[in-house]
């Protein structure tokens, strides 16, 4: 018997035993609790707030209480943590994984990842100019490609600067 015809026996016979749930919509005193985790240190670890935005690989996204369970893969972009209060903290992260648990619960895997306020501007904007400068010239396709990809990171960096 196929597992999808076992499963559909099954939830004939004991339909009190699959219970379905139902996603509402999150309220204003509902947090979900994130751990926002390096290789190297914990950011946050179960910390109660009010949403957390990500720069998903397929767009940006919010996540609230009550989020349906994910995973999204990061691009290089912002994080920006919302907590009580509208208090709100901003990190640059170069990429990872953002997995909604069931349960109001996020975990943010990154690779790396800094304060936004950590950055200058003109730093950025600078070495943003020397990464094209090497993607445009004459160096091996592996130099070409590896600032094709520092200039990318380097743009991301520089539109969280300018919403910041």
């Amino acid at each position: 018997m196929s597992a999808l015809r076992l499963l559909s026996s099954a939830a004939r016979r004991a339909p009190s035993t699959l219970t379905q749930q139902r996603r509402g919509y999150a309220e204003v005193a509902d947090k979900i609790s994130l751990s926002l985790v390096l290789p190297h240190q914990a950011i946050f670890t179960s910390k109660d707030v009010v949403q957390v935005n990500v720069a998903a690989a397929t767009g940006d996204m919010g996540i609230l209480a009550n989020h349906v369970p994910s995973i999204e893969a990061l691009r290089p972009g912002m994080i920006e943590v919302i907590e009580s209060g509208n208090a709100s903290k901003k990190w640059f992260a170069s990429g990872g994984f953002a997995t909604v648990h069931p349960g109001n619960k996020l975990t943010i895997n990154v690779i790396e990842a800094a304060p936004l306020e950590s950055f200058s501007s003109e730093a950025v904007r600078a070495n943003l100019q020397e990464a094209l400068k090497v993607a445009a010239g004459n160096g091996s396709e592996e130099d070409k490609m590896e600032a094709r990809i520092e200039a990318d990171v380097y743009e991301a960096l520089q539109h969280a600067l300018g919403s910041k």
